[in-house]
């Protein structure tokens, strides 16, 4: 029988601005257990963490505004217990090292399942099992770049192609592929 201070115990933000993700990580919480609440912005999450502070977090790294790592430190200052793992499709050594500075327990990759993200909430990925060890493949972060530098530029292939120093062409081809699963 679960209690209200166990309900409590139990409860997680999600932070993301994908709207399909956040919804989907939101409702695979739900179905084990977990009080549920999700914020699109870091303004909301900060808003919301104040009004009740989670025991958990799931804070993406890139959003409109604010950074994910704004939003760590903000969890760490309102409360210091709060475990936080940082999600990003753009992963880097340096935000890694950053996210862990400010406050995450841990930082994930995206694709990411809940799975993963509940072994980091346990600790059992405090020492990296070897799923949390698989660096993606060249072609993969080729890939996220790509991603990243055409969501910079609004959609828009020409500019994105300039920037990246590639023909416009090039980058439709790169484009027309499925992404690299790892």
């Amino acid at each position: 029988m679960t209690t209200e201070i166990d309900r409590a115990a139990r409860s997680v933000l999600v932070v993301d601005d994908d709207d399909v993700f956040r919804t989907r990580l939101g409702k695979a919480f739900r179905d084990r257990g977990y009080e549920v609440r999700t914020a699109q912005t870091a303004a909301e999450a900060v808003r919301l963490a104040q009004q009740d502070s989670p025991e958990f977090a799931v804070v993406d790294l890139r959003m409109p505004g604010a950074s994910g790592l704004d939003v760590v430190r903000e969890l760490h200052a309102i409360d210091p217990a709060s475990v936080v793992v940082m999600l990003t499709g753009y992963g880097s050594i340096a935000t890694a090292v950053e996210a862990v500075r400010a406050g995450a327990v841990h930082y994930l990759s995206k694709p990411v399942d809940i799975d993963q993200i509940l072994a980091a909430f346990a600790g059992k990925s405090g020492a990296p099992s070897d799923r949390a060890l698989n660096v993606p493949s060249l072609a993969r972060v080729e890939w996220e770049h790509i991603q990243r530098v055409l969501s910079d530029c609004d959609g828009n292939i020409s500019q994105a192609a300039r920037l990246l120093g590639i023909h416009r062409r090039s980058l439709q081809r790169k484009l027309f592929k499925d992404p690299v699963r790892r």
